[in-house]
């Protein structure tokens, strides 16, 4: 009797240990849209490597204007049918579970954020061009993306992309995710302020091209210092690790994936805020099989 009491509740613990051990499970994030050679949206999400797709990038976001989107070779948004053909892309990738964005990115040519009041311009021309609103201008079809990627690496102010995300938050109907990739310095220069305000679901911070905080084998210590600053001083509800997805990637900061899965991932992996790993970009997977090298130990 004593030893099947026993045996029950060792069968017990390692359930909940299972049960513990898959709420922590992280997630493969992926930027698709800058190489017409990475194969389609639809591709990218059958391979059930990654959860969250990131569609890059809408460069120039003008209320006054039509939305431009860029997205290399996949599509021409100045011809008659720009790239409404992806709606039907979008929906595969949502059937299956997998959250789409739209990635932000903020430098040249950008629109500039200098009041509160262009950031609600913006956040209602993205509601109606991109997300659960309606317009005539919609480049990506009638598909409702699940968010918004704040990818801002310049432009004329920081001082405005936590009022775009309040916005955005604020809309009734489908959420709205609202993440981020900043640079791994901290804070980021460009988003700092917006993501003290609490209003970000997900971070992906960028660990490459960023020598003084990305990994290093003989100074890892630096590496170990920046993820935790991250995860204890930004009130996101996840942080994920952003890497190149193959050494041509980036300039720095790629990780073999014998170092990832030995070294780098056990030492982050114990934090309630870690989420996973961002990858640049589906091109460079595809070349390098980085995902599915490293996603059962993500």
């Amino acid at each position: 009797m004593a030893l099947r009491f026993l045996f029950s509740i060792l069968t017990l613990s390692l359930v909940m240990l299972g049960l513990a051990n898959c709420s922590n499970a992280g997630k493969i994030v992926i930027y698709w849209g800058q190489n017409g050679n990475e194969g389609s949206l639809a591709e990218t999400c059958a391979t059930r490597n990654y959860e969250y797709v990131i569609i890059a990038f809408l460069p120039t976001f003008i209320p006054t204007q039509n939305p431009m989107i860029n997205l290399a070779g996949h599509c021409n948004p100045q011809s008659a049918n720009g790239c409404m053909a992806l709606s039907s892309d979008i929906k595969f990738c949502q059937s299956k579970g997998i959250k789409v964005l739209l990635s932000l990115r903020g430098d040249k040519g950008s629109y500039p954020l200098e009041s509160t009041q262009e950031a609600s311009l913006v956040a209602t021309y993205l509601w109606n061009n991109f997300l659960g609103g309606n317009s005539s201008s919609r480049p990506l079809g009638p598909a409702v993306l699940d968010g918004i990627d704040f990818d801002i690496e310049g432009g004329s102010s920081n001082q405005h992309w936590g009022d775009l995300a309040r916005y955005l938050k604020g809309y009734n109907g489908k959420k709205v995710y609202i993440t981020a990739a900043p640079q791994c310095p901290f804070p980021d220069a460009w988003l700092g302020n917006a993501l003290t305000t609490g209003l970000f679901d997900f971070v992906w911070v960028q660990f490459y091209n960023n020598p003084s905080c990305q990994y290093n084998s003989d100074e890892f210590n630096n590496f170990e210092q920046a993820w935790k600053q991250w995860t204890l001083d930004i009130p996101a509800k996840k942080i994920f690790l952003g890497l190149p997805a193959s050494l041509e990637a980036a300039g720095s900061g790629y990780i073999p994936v014998g170092n990832l899965t030995s070294i780098v991932l056990p030492a982050i992996k114990g934090s309630s805020k870690y989420g996973g790993v961002m990858l640049w970009s589906r091109y460079y997977d595809v070349l390098s099989g980085y995902s599915s090298s490293i996603k059962s130990y993500v």
